[in-house]
């Protein structure tokens, strides 16, 4: 059986988002669902009933705003209440919350809205700008009143386009019949071979990760998920807030991560659950750790020198944008091998083959598969691109996920490597080839080539080798990484931009990436500008 088409008989038939949502209004009614702790205001509380009511309130704004079924609204938020009201707004009128990261640079922006098609998009006052100047076919933008909790500056101007965020509040907008099938929004790939791709999720994969994640995950419903992770990625969505939305429980949300700020709002709301990735945990691990109510946190890996630190469970975890919850988690049943992931989830498909394809069955390192039922347990399909989506996935429909992992005795999973060129910095998914592509597009350039390099702080940075023309100007590499700083988001702009006579070569001329990732590696050498703080923006 191939498990890549949705059954008639789904778990989440006649059921979606919206319904969902008003179902735990019911049930919740006053029982906080959103703590929202901005950094420099006040907490503020959102019931169940509260935010249902409020969702279905802007979800009637944006019909009045000419905003129908199908459309796609793009969503460039940092973390914030807003973030989440438009989402599941868009998701009871039908459109698509195209959720966009909050650190992108405006060409980037310009791609995600054109390949997307969106109409119309909701920000905050500092990027507001930033989305008129790249996005130009949008016929509005909706800006909140603050940027994630902080005042906006008293000379920030606005886009002639803009329009105030509560300009949406209007006659609550009636539920549709549930189709849980139909898409409800794309988040995008990191895009391992050159432009990032649009992830669809329907409202099965919402409900889907909801349910999964918070079995997997043992959430209760007088839980108190502390959520830092961006809302525009897996972990922060579909790992995090699904599955305490699912048990009724409750989300502290802060706007990003801050090593000086986590510990203070964890203790004074109590927080029971969390999610880390390894760049976060790292850094508060270097800290002394108070006394608390976690009981457990999820991550990327199962660590007992850091369950000792912090006294709490920590279970692994892996997944990806496609994959929508964890194929792979660690069972608080039954033991797990430190550094690992887990193990294969029981609403997955999973295989590790060898070189030739074969499936392991003893302990050995391969390349991992996933098969679930698309569009439920697993994504959709990639937007727009049918090519993309079929290349996907094998002939017995398991979807190719890149990365190489290494099988434990009893089924445990390490991760290994990656064998799409993806980097990894602070939790951030880096595509070497649209780093490579921005490089190339300076004058002087004859070849690029970004690899990882190892960092104590953010697990790997990007490092940029270039061969420059013959009779390349003396400020070539400094107008690399200045347009480096235009394209791209700031986690993506290389740590040091290094010159090389000529590129290592193997076989027919290949480009060796292995042997210049040993010279990054060795090299040692203070970076040309330093783009990454502690504390990610």
């Amino acid at each position: 059986m191939h498990l890549t088409e949705p059954n008639p008989l789904h778990p989440f038939v006649g059921l979606d988002v919206a319904h969902w949502l008003d179902e735990r209004a019911k049930q919740r009614g006053e029982h906080p669902l959103l703590i929202w702790a901005p950094f420099d205001a006040p907490s503020e509380t959102w019931s169940y009933a509260r935010f249902a009511s409020e969702v279905a309130c802007i979800a009637g704004g944006l019909a009045r705003q000419g905003v129908k079924l199908g459309d796609r609204v793009l969503v460039h938020l940092e973390n914030c209440p807003e973030t989440l009201l438009i989402r599941f707004a868009c998701a009871r009128l039908g459109a698509l919350c195209v959720a966009t990261n909050a650190m992108a640079a405006g060409p980037e922006l310009a791609w995600f809205a054109q390949l997307s098609g969106a109409r119309v998009a909701v920000t905050q006052p500092k990027f507001a700008a930033l989305l008129d100047q790249f996005c130009h076919d949008l016929e509005w933008i909706a800006v909140s009143e603050t940027d994630a909790g902080a005042e906006k500056s008293s000379n920030a101007t606005l886009p002639n386009r803009a329009i105030p965020f509560q300009s949406l509040l209007d006659l609550p907008l009636a539920k549709r019949e549930p189709h849980p099938l139909e898409p409800a929004s794309i988040m995008f790939t990191t895009g391992t071979t050159s432009r990032p791709k649009g992830v669809v999720w329907t409202h099965a994969n919402m409900l889907w990760a909801g349910k999964l994640g918070a079995l997997q995950q043992g959430v209760r419903a007088d839980d108190i998920g502390h959520l830092f992770l961006p809302l525009f990625h897996v972990v922060g969505l579909a790992w995090t807030f699904l599955p305490t939305l699912w048990a009724g429980a409750t989300v502290l949300l802060q706007p990003r991560f801050s090593a000086s700020r986590y510990w203070p709002c964890a203790l004074e709301h109590q927080a029971t659950l969390g999610s880390q990735v390894l760049f976060t945990s790292r850094l508060l691990a270097q800290q002394d750790a108070p006394t608390h109510h976690f009981r457990q946190w999820t991550d990327a890996v199962c660590r007992t020198d850091f369950e000792a630190h912090f006294k709490l469970r920590i279970l692994g975890g892996w997944g990806m944008t496609e994959m929508v919850a964890q194929p792979i988690i660690t069972d608080p049943s039954l033991p797990t091998p430190n550094l690992t992931m887990g193990r294969p989830s029981t609403g997955y498909d999973l295989k590790v083959i060898d070189e030739s394809g074969v499936a392991l069955t003893a302990p050995g390192k391969g390349q991992l598969l996933v098969r679930g039922v698309r569009g439920v347990s697993i994504f959709a399909e990639y937007f727009q691109d049918p090519n993309a989506t079929q290349a996907a996935f094998d002939a017995q429909g398991y979807f190719l996920t890149g990365d190489m992992v290494k099988l434990h005795p009893h089924g445990a999973l390490e991760f290994a490597e990656r064998t799409k060129d993806v980097i990894k910095v602070g939790g951030e998914g880096v595509s070497a080839a649209e780093i490579e592509q921005v490089v190339s597009q300076v004058t002087g350039v004859v070849e690029s080539a970004v690899v990882a390099r190892q960092d104590d702080h953010f697990g790997e940075v990007a490092v940029a080798f270039v061969r420059l023309e013959p009779h390349a100007s003396a400020d070539c590499v400094a107008r690399i990484m200045a347009h480096c700083q235009d394209s791209l988001a700031k986690f993506k702009v290389p740590r040091e931009i290094i010159v090389l006579d000529d590129f290592p070569r193997v076989g027919f001329g290949k480009l060796s990436k292995a042997r210049l990732r040993e010279i990054a590696r060795e090299r040692i050498s203070t970076p040309a500008v330093s783009q990454l703080s502690r504390e990610l923006p």
